[in-house]
């Protein structure tokens, strides 16, 4: 029997949605509750499971494409009988029926980097798999960090309940693969798009520039170290280089530390897309 996939109510003020990925292709099997595609909205990102168990039959609406709510964006065909796993459960009927209600298992990605990762089996018991199974992986993420071959050890969590999202992995790959300064003068960019919620946020941040009143803070910071620091190089450098060592140089180097730890500030903003650098342009007024 065909099952229709449709975009689920995700919020009262959401009426369009974007398809972010599809977890499965057509052909593919699919058990009751997996998630199956993944749904971005403007405030929030969910997975659709599955409402039975069966084969995707048809995908009509492709990642990146817009849906409305309760608009149809793909096909199952229900099977006959459940998988084997799931033989021991209630019939369909009995479960609930919101899709919200259904909490998918999140994905344990410490076995997927580290030794081999693909077999899944009885080896997958040791240290590894215990600690993949401290985080929550959403999908999306855990393929980009099996791709890249990143540690979960290399990603900070701030999605909900310390839930790892795509964003988190694109942080964390943008802070590990910084290149060292070369000579070859290479400027490297990495086009991101941005989710419909980051669209939403850039758009709101720009608005408020014109509609609200901006504030400069001031933070006062500790410099006795600095100071001590230049004065025990100050004559040597000057004897060196012919240039006083001011203070100005401890700030670059400050500001560019922060730019490789947060590479987020020394993004640009093109369109829909988030641009990475992996250079620094510091302008300093004289």
């Amino acid at each position: 029997m065909a099952v229709e996939l449709r975009v689920p109510e995700v919020g009262e003020s959401i009426s369009e949605v974007e398809i972010g990925e599809w977890l499965r292709s057509e052909g593919d099997s699919v058990a009751r509750d997996e998630p199956i595609v993944v749904i971005e909205t403007d405030k929030i990102t969910v997975e659709l499971p599955a409402p039975v168990s069966g084969t995707l039959t048809q995908v009509l609406k492709q990642a990146g494409e817009a849906a409305t709510v309760g608009e149809l964006i793909g096909i199952m065909e229900e099977s006959a009988t459940p998988s084997g796993e799931d033989g021991g459960e209630a019939p369909p009927a009995e479960k609930p029926a919101r899709a919200a209600d259904t909490k998918p298992e999140p994905v344990a990605v410490a076995a997927a980097p580290g030794g081999g990762g693909g077999d899944g089996g009885g080896g997958g018991e040791g240290d590894g798999a215990s600690d993949g199974s401290k985080l929550r992986v959403t999908p999306t993420a855990a393929r980009i960090m099996a791709e890249h071959d990143l540690q979960p050890g290399e990603v900070q969590a701030t999605g909900a309940g310390g839930r790892v999202l795509k964003e988190d992995v694109l942080r964390a790959l943008s802070a590990r693969v910084a290149p060292a300064p070369t000579v070859s003068g290479d400027r490297r960019e990495e086009i991101v798009p941005m989710s419909p919620l980051r669209r939403r946020v850039a758009e709101r941040l720009v608005r408020s520039q014109h509609e609200a009143a901006i504030l400069t803070t001031f933070n006062e910071i500790d410099m006795s170290r600095v100071i001590a620091l230049r004065r025990k190089f100050k004559e040597k450098f000057l004897e060196r280089y012919d240039v006083k060592l001011g203070f100005m140089s401890f700030f670059v180097k400050a500001t560019i530390e922060a730019l490789k730890t947060v590479p987020q500030l020394n993004a640009e903003i093109r369109g829909t897309d988030i641009v990475y650098r992996d250079y620094y342009d510091i302008g300093i007024a004289v």
